[in-house]
């Protein structure tokens, strides 16, 4: 089957906030098997959203749509949709006795403004929206499909798992579509491509590979449609374990995992104690690093060092490093990892130094050049990160890298044990 997403709001069109509700709807749909065949955004306007309703319908079987369900006048999404299908609006007691629930809770009394949101188009099958106050709403229209849901993600994330895929699958049964990813690390797309070519260009014609770049990671998703699940399963099984093996030494992880969560995981099943020393990243890898629940059990803390003073007095970088080398060199990062280590007794330090932009770079030092070293008790080890002139991207860039590092180092000293 397909499906035609409309995203309505002015607040999108003018860059005000970013469409998150498609990207997510695209990825939940795409794992049920159900198509879609284009993406629409409109503003809170009447002839548009007819417009959008009218196009989405000629190319697909339904239209999802998110946006304008709210109390105040410029959310006119369900005037247009009654409009559309012929039917008029009408007070659905449920929803504005829920609506009134909810605010008694809260302590609140109900406006006016929110009666008005409980009139919804009398031919609509209500869906019951337990994150929220504006229901969502399933219409069936010349023998196909329009929903409508608040535009809120949250909520709309809600309807969408409890409500709308499990009808969209029992009314079209779409072809079941299987997913397997795998995530690696440490260097772009086109060298893995050269790496796995002979792999790709031999799977069976049902299995198809898509490389998923982000800063410093790839994920590889392997898709299969057909109608026997299971084999689709064992098959994306085989392929992937052949991909894996080829590329062990930069794969991470699979699935949905983070590659902090899986430098979390090796640095606690070590038993390892980790610190940081950030300059360019100004606490980005940090922020990384405790983002992972749980993260105290291996993470001890860390230093913002972005002047050479503390540089100097915190890590004990010497001035001699600094006025031959400078704050963005090998030497400086080293001696930075090393006096973190030894200045909060941890096992592992990392430290970060860079030119991040997007002034302050020279002929020999472009913006985007950034310096990073581990150190352990047994030895500190530099990387050289040539990054863009993006100054958040090479930020997230260095943090991806930074964890990458560590994680190769924590493969490493595994290895040498056994």
């Amino acid at each position: 089957m397909n499906v035609h997403l409309i995203t309505i709001g002015d607040e999108i069109l003018i860059g005000q906030i970013i469409d998150t509700n498609s990207a997510w709807m695209g990825r939940e749909l795409n794992y049920h098997g159900i198509r879609i065949n284009g993406i629409s955004t409109v503003g809170d306007d009447e002839a548009d959203i007819e417009y959008a309703l009218s196009h989405g319908l000629r190319e697909a079987d339904a239209v999802l749509m998110t946006g304008g369900l709210g109390p105040t006048k410029d959310d006119i999404t369900k005037k247009v949709l009654a409009q559309f299908v012929g039917t008029e609006l009408r007070l659905h007691e449920p929803t504005f006795e829920r609506i009134q629930r909810f605010f008694e809770r809260l302590g609140r009394k109900t406006t006016e403004a929110h009666r008005l949101q409980s009139y919804l188009p009398a031919s609509s099958e209500v869906l019951v929206n337990r994150m929220g106050t504006a229901p969502g709403m399933w219409l069936e229209h010349e023998g196909k499909v329009i929903v409508s849901m608040p535009g809120v993600p949250y909520e709309m994330e809600y309807l969408m798992e409890h409500e709308v895929i499990p009808r969209l699958k029992k009314r079209y049964r779409p072809t079941p579509i299987v997913h397997q990813t795998l995530l690696t690390a440490g260097i772009g797309e086109s060298h893995i491509a050269e790496r796995i070519a002979d792999l790709e260009e031999a799977l069976p014609p049902h299995i198809k590979l898509a490389y998923l770049p982000n800063l410093g990671q790839v994920r590889l998703r392997l898709s299969a449609r057909g109608l026997d699940e299971a084999q689709l399963q064992r098959e994306l099984e085989q392929e992937m374990q052949k991909i894996r093996n080829r590329l062990s030494d930069i794969v991470f992880g699979q699935g949905t995992e983070r590659l902090e969560e899986v430098v979390g995981r090796q640095l606690k099943e070590q038993g390892l104690q980790l610190c940081t020393a950030e300059s360019c990243t100004g606490g980005y890898l940090s922020h990384l690093i405790t983002s992972v629940p749980g993260s105290s059990a291996y993470f001890k803390g860390g230093i913002i060092a972005y002047s050479n003073e503390l540089k100097m007095n915190e890590l004990g970088v010497h001035s001699a490093t600094l006025e031959e080398h400078g704050a963005v060199s090998e030497a400086t990062v080293r001696e930075m990892a090393e006096g973190a280590r030894q200045r909060y007794g941890t096992d592992i330090a990392i430290a970060v130094s860079g030119i991040a932009g997007p002034g302050g770079g020279s002929e020999e030092k472009p913006v985007g050049t950034i310096w990073m070293a581990v150190s352990t008790p047994q030895f500190t080890e530099a990387f050289l990160l040539k990054a863009g002139k993006d100054r958040l991207k090479n930020i997230q860039y260095a943090g991806s890298h930074g964890l990458n590092f560590i994680r190769r180092m924590l493969v490493r000293q595994t290895a040498e044990a056994e």
